[in-house]
């Protein structure tokens, strides 16, 4: 069965309402049986494309995952990405800036994290970190170091914006395509989360207090992310908002989103010269000789 996604992804001239998507769908599965049948069935054919894209050596991929806390992106990496061999997938984690990345401009530190050709790439949280939770909290952008005149800016969000657009109009340009998720989780589901962590003793390393206060937060976050989509989602590099309350449809949509992406490359293995075949052929007649 073939997942429809194109109801989550997040058109140019949209004007997404995070309040009125839906953070929960009818499922595409009927039992925890179908849902491991098909998300199995969806890890199979990346596996095949991913060996195609690696072996092409020409497009690479880039995923970005943002999410509120809890939203499921580290369990969403973990599932749909389980097929994927490690030697052509690389997977970051974006924390608070080091020093060293402090004293460059806020794109510094993901250009160099940036998939090669043949490759997969995945960041768990970004570069739109700058927009999200710089953006709610003030005292992060002060510590940017940026020139007073620059950091006053009241445009400081659009031309974030802006520079993002352009950085990824310019990979889109040289072969790199990007797909972003937005993990969209309600925030009763995230409280049931959070509870879950707090009562099951093997996820209380998941818990962090600070997870409190930045869901005191969360109108300003949801402001945030919608001007972040509304200004960012383009016909190449889109946006998906994907309803995560179940955790596992979120995978099999996701999932769905890629295989899209890579079938839609339309690749195909090296052709061999003729040359190359004759060659070929006279080191098989010696092996066969042993």
């Amino acid at each position: 069965m073939k997942i429809s996604t194109e109801q989550f992804r997040v058109k140019p001239k949209d004007q997404v309402k995070l309040t009125k998507s839906p953070t929960l769908v009818d499922p595409f599965y009927r039992s925890k049986e179908e849902y491991r049948e098909l998300l199995n069935e969806q890890i199979e054919r990346m596996s095949a494309l991913q060996g195609l894209l690696y072996a092409n050596n020409s497009w690479s991929i880039l995923l970005i995952f943002q999410a509120m806390d809890a939203a499921g992106k580290d369990s969403m990496i973990k599932h749909v990405l389980s097929g994927i061999n490690p030697q052509g997938c690389e997977v970051y984690s974006f924390k608070h800036p080091s020093a060293e990345e402090l004293d460059h401009d806020f794109l510094w530190r993901s250009m160099r994290r940036l998939p090669e050709r043949g490759r997969i790439g995945i960041f768990n949280r970004s570069y739109y970190e700058e927009v999200l939770i710089v953006r709610v909290h003030a005292e992060i952008l002060a510590g940017e170091n940026l020139p007073d005149a620059l950091a006053a800016r009241k445009g400081i969000w659009r031309d974030r914006f802006r520079s993002m657009a352009d950085l990824e109009a310019h990979l889109t340009r040289n072969g790199t395509r990007i797909v972003k998720f937005f993990l969209h989780v309600s925030k009763e589901e995230q409280r049931k989360r959070f509870l879950e962590r707090i009562d099951n003793p093997e996820k209380n390393w998941k818990f962090d207090r600070g997870d409190i206060e930045e869901r005191k937060l969360w109108k300003r976050y949801m402001d945030a992310y919608e001007e972040c989509l509304n200004a960012t989602s383009t016909k190449e590099s889109p946006w998906y908002v994907v309803p995560a309350d179940d955790k596992k449809n979120a995978r099999l949509i996701v999932a769905q989103v890629l295989l899209d992406l890579l079938e839609g490359l339309k690749m195909k293995y090296p052709e061999v010269s003729e040359e190359r075949r004759e060659e070929l052929q006279r080191i098989r007649q010696e092996l066969a000789k042993g």
